[in-house]
């Protein structure tokens, strides 16, 4: 139910801004763009982590930010009080939720700090975290009851932005300065325990907060980009910057965030995290690569040979279509190198077990070294080699055999252990 409500107010939050003509850069497309790539995602996560983690109560905070951040209320405010004069339904409840912002910030940091079994510390700190986290949840709720206040008393005044213009008791000042100012400090304190927390921490729990690293990188990269870059190169190149690209990649590392989180709270293939980050560098390394050779091939083509029409986009296509899979292979290889260690850890141990296979004629070395090889490469609970004595090859087959086909074979018993569970039992008879 609380992911319907999610996706219905993202709905209504498109329709509103052009209802009330406030709508975002880019016109309708991009307003529903934005709205679906950044709603959809985490309401998602958030319904999956509510109903396989119901104890868990990130999935329920989850939730409970994303109606916060993507209600409507503003331009509903504005629909109702400055041109319906306070006659529309649920006007009081748009009131209370546009004075949300401060459980809004409240319910970020307690997730930050629940994150990812949804308890708090245990030992002697925990009665302390206990008093600290019902506290901050009082505080927000005290800062956020101005709406409620409003919606009762009446006399709701709306600014043309959609924001209450009714004046601000000294009392909620306060108390908004104290969410704010405990907010930037909370999340610095969770900031500065990260690094020895990662450092102590080994197993599932590490590659959780790698998922969770991983998001809130994408998520900053993005801020950065969109806020600091982008305007840079804007007031450089007036006429460059593109608003709704810019939008979109905010929104795009927003929805990183959670989809991260969800992840690592369920707990779902956490070993496959540095293979995705791998293939994301490497990818991405290799568009750049790709881009700029032919963008440099056209500029050589058009301004130096002075080739015209579609000649040199068609050489440099062939060009880029012929280096694709050998820089692919390069690039990915050195990548695997920092990111993706364990995998190219194993392809050594392979390649290496599969040459001495070319120069291996005893059967019992042989077994011997493949237990080995599987166990360095796979890390197996267990693995054996099963020789029935009555069906055993003599040396003289064995030699019979071309180093190539020898070479395959071990190859393929090798490999076979790649798609079984780690840590499971492995039993092969030869």
């Amino acid at each position: 139910m609380l992911g319907l409500v999610a996706l219905g107010l993202g709905v209504a939050s498109v329709l509103l801004d052009r209802v009330t003509h406030q709508p975002g850069t880019g016109g309708p497309a991009a307003d529903a763009f934005r709205a679906t790539v950044g709603v959809v995602p985490a309401t998602a996560v958030g319904m999956l982590l509510a109903a396989r983690r119901p104890r868990n109560p990130i999935g329920w905070m989850l939730l409970a930010i994303i109606i916060l951040e993507v209600s409507p209320a503003g331009p509903y405010l504005i629909l109702d009080y400055r041109t319906h004069h306070g006659e529309l339904p649920l006007g009081g409840a748009a009131v209370v939720i546009e004075e949300c912002w401060p459980m809004f910030l409240v319910l970020i940091t307690l997730l930050l700090w629940l994150f990812p079994d949804g308890t708090l510390p245990a030992g002697r700190w925990h009665r302390p975290a206990a008093v600290a986290a019902i506290g901050w949840l009082l505080v927000g709720l005290a800062t956020s009851s101005r709406g409620v206040l409003l919606a009762v008393g009446g006399g709701v005044r709306i600014e043309a932005d959609g924001d209450l213009a009714n004046p601000l008791p000294a009392a909620f000042h306060v108390l908004g300065v104290v969410v704010v100012a405990g907010t930037l400090v909370s999340w610095t304190a969770w900031l500065a325990i990260q690094i020895p927390a990662y450092r102590r921490a080994s197993g599932e729990y590490r590659q959780q907060l790698k998922w969770l690293y991983s998001g809130a990188g994408i998520f900053v990269v993005s801020l950065i980009f969109g806020v600091f870059i982008a305007q840079l190169i804007a007031w450089n190149a007036p006429g460059w910057g593109n608003q709704t690209v810019i939008g979109a990649v905010l929104i795009l590392g927003t929805a990183a965030l959670p989809v991260c989180m969800g992840v690592a709270v369920l707990k779902y293939r956490l070993y496959e995290l540095n293979r995705v980050i791998s293939r994301v560098v490497s990818y991405t390394l290799i568009t750049a690569l790709l881009g700029g050779l032919f963008a440099g091939l056209i500029l050589l083509a058009t301004h130096v040979l002075a080739v015209k029409g579609s000649v040199d986009v068609a050489v440099a296509t062939l060009v880029i279509a012929a280096l694709f899979n050998p820089l692919r292979k390069r690039v990915q290889r050195a990548v695997d190198r920092r990111f993706n260690r364990a995998r190219y850890d194993t392809e050594a141990i392979v390649t290496a077990f599969t040459a001495r296979w070319r120069q291996t004629i005893d059967l019992d070395t042989l077994r011997g070294d493949l237990a080995g090889v599987v166990d360095a490469a796979f890390q197996p609970a267990h693995v054996s080699v099963w020789l029935p004595a009555t069906s055993r090859p003599p040396p003289s087959q064995l030699l019979r055999l071309p180093a190539r086909d020898r070479s395959d074979r071990a190859w393929a018993l090798v490999t076979a252990f790649w798609f079984a569970p780690r840590n499971s039992v492995a039993k092969l008879d030869l």
